[in-house]
């Protein structure tokens, strides 16, 4: 009977114990219910946020270019004169003619020396006056001025200013015959055999000033004290340049090779205003570009041109993704690493 009464005795304190946990858990389950609903508030809000910013953006961007290159890819299925409904239905005949026609091929090859070159002369030079102009000298302000003059200007008038200068009654050899290097005169346009490097000299002087620009921002994101420490060290200038500067500005260098190879892809304006529909093909400088507007829009057959601009399309997203996986990857997964700490 006693050993009853005891254990009796010893289940009160228990059950009192239980009931308080339950009664101090309440408000600890209250305040973490509610921690649960101010996340999800503060998502909700987020996630509007996030909505109501990027709409506009998204909207455009689909009405101006997914719709368009939709309607580009459906035009390309068709043998379309431009105006009415399209009906002659052609299938993928006008794809397999822009992969057998040679002259596609050749503005392709075009178009992949261009980006070849862009990347090894501009790069490089633009490095070098990045380099110069970040060090403090006197004029530098109007130096980078004049650099990046020649980008601004419309691609309208530095197209007619070259196609008059370089003319063989033009400029340029008038000049080189009243300095004594008459030698020097050519068909700086015409001639296939310098044509493609008097368009890649244009081109590094049109765009050669937003490399620099770009180099010069990217410089300016390094640290003076890495130069100062190497200095201590005893590094030398170029060995600073090599070992400090150029791996620091390597994502800058990327980029600007991701934008240069896409605008080479996709170059028209200049060499269509210099060189013109028929004497670009013969002289060496046709882009896809200028193939699509020649045998599309000028054709009179715009199925064939729409089919043209959505291989120009492919082919640069291909490369553009290409690029982003083997080339920007690392600059990403810093940027993804950094978000997710």
């Amino acid at each position: 009977m006693d050993r009853f009464l005891g254990e009796k005795a010893g289940t009160l304190p228990a059950q009192e114990h239980t009931s308080s946990s339950v009664t101090a858990a309440a408000p600890q389950a209250t305040v973490t219910d509610a921690r649960r609903r101010g996340r999800r508030a503060a998502a909700w809000r987020t996630r509007m946020e996030i909505t109501v910013l990027s709409a506009p953006a998204i909207v455009v961007f689909v009405g101006f270019v997914i719709f368009p290159v939709a309607l580009a890819a459906y035009y390309g299925f068709f043998d379309w004169k431009g105006y009415g409904p399209a009906t002659d239905f052609v299938g993928l005949k006008n794809y397999a003619i822009i992969f057998t026609d040679p002259t596609f091929l050749e503005a392709l090859s075009h178009n992949g020396i261009i980006v070849v070159l862009s990347l090894l002369m501009q790069g490089p030079v633009a490095i070098l006056l990045a380099l110069l102009l970040n060090q403090k000298m006197r004029g530098r302000t109007l130096i980078r001025v004049l650099i990046f003059v020649p980008y601004v200007i419309s691609e309208v008038i530095v197209g007619v200013g070259f196609s008059l200068m370089l003319q063989t009654e033009g400029a340029v050899n008038d000049l080189l015959q009243s300095i004594g290097l008459g030698f020097l005169r050519a068909d700086w346009l015409a001639d296939p055999s310098i044509a493609i490097w008097t368009l890649m000299l244009i081109l590094t002087w049109k765009y050669i000033g937003f490399a620099v620009i770009l180099f010069l921002a990217g410089l300016q994101g390094i640290p003076t004290e890495l130069f100062e420490a190497a200095s201590i060290d005893g590094a030398s200038y170029w060995q600073i340049q090599r070992r400090i500067t150029l791996p620091l500005l390597g994502p800058t260098i990327r980029i600007w090779a991701f934008l240069s190879i896409i605008g080479s892809l996709q170059l028209f304006d200049l060499v269509y205003i210099i060189w013109g529909q028929y004497v670009a093909g013969v002289a060496g400088t046709s882009t896809m570009a200028t193939y699509m507007v020649t045998n599309g829009r000028d054709a009179g057959n715009f199925g064939y041109g729409n089919a043209v601009a959505v291989v120009i399309f492919v082919i640069s997203l291909v490369i553009a993704l290409i690029y982003q996986r083997f080339v920007l990857r690392r600059d990403t997964a810093g940027a993804l690493t950094e978000r997710r700490a």
